[in-house]
């Protein structure tokens, strides 16, 4: 079954998801999508099951064909400041904020959301996986943050960012046990397993 192009009525109805909510480094990134309303494309769909190849071809389609898109970071200093729930809002919200074209309607991925300027919304679990513009919201949150942590791992090789990409790898854990945290670390988050200790 195909990915359904609208929920709601509304001509400019705009698809908002993250990506990076559970890694220990690095931001958390949303993107906000506003598709035309016939929308089709053939291999969109929830970025978790597409191959980063596949993310990387849709990435420029999606920014070439939708009728507008943001993404935005939040860091891991107000990650550890408000919680990561809080800040995988707040990233929904500047990205909904950034759009070139104010949406008059708002589809959320998952279940948690706070109203954003009155404009009416709805959360729906797993909607990357059922509605077009949450995939795409997906696949732009998934792939800048991927390329943002590509870049980050270059001042830090040891954590293999570019591979494991934040998160909570053995590899990645290992690394923090050998080598302690970096200003890209989210303290907040249990870095390690309980049987080790970190000074932070």
């Amino acid at each position: 079954m195909g990915l359904k192009n609208q929920f709601s009525i509304f001509e400019y109805e705009c698809g908002t998801d993250e990506a990076g909510r559970g890694c220990l480094a690095g931001p958390v990134t949303a993107a906000a999508v506003i598709l035309p309303n016939k929308y089709n494309n053939d291999i969109l769909n929830d970025s978790k099951q597409l191959t980063e190849k596949k993310r990387k071809t849709l990435q420029p389609i999606i920014e070439m064909e939708s009728i507008c898109y943001a993404v935005q970071h939040v860091h891991e200093n107000e990650i550890d400041d408000i919680n990561i729930l809080n800040a995988s809002i707040k990233a929904m919200h500047q990205s909904i904020d950034a759009l070139d074209t104010c949406p008059n309607f708002i589809i959320v991925d998952g279940n948690k959301f706070k109203p954003f300027k009155n404009i009416p919304y709805e959360t729906i679990i797993k909607g990357d996986a059922k509605f077009m513009s949450i995939a795409a919201a997906s696949i732009l949150a998934k792939t800048y943050r991927d390329a943002y942590m590509d870049k980050i791992h270059e001042e830090f090789p040891m954590y293999n960012w570019i591979k494991n990409k934040g998160y909570p790898t053995q590899e990645h854990r290992a690394a923090i046990k050998k080598y302690g945290i970096t200003k890209y670390h989210r303290k907040s988050f249990r870095l390690l397993p309980e049987q080790y200790k970190l000074d932070l």
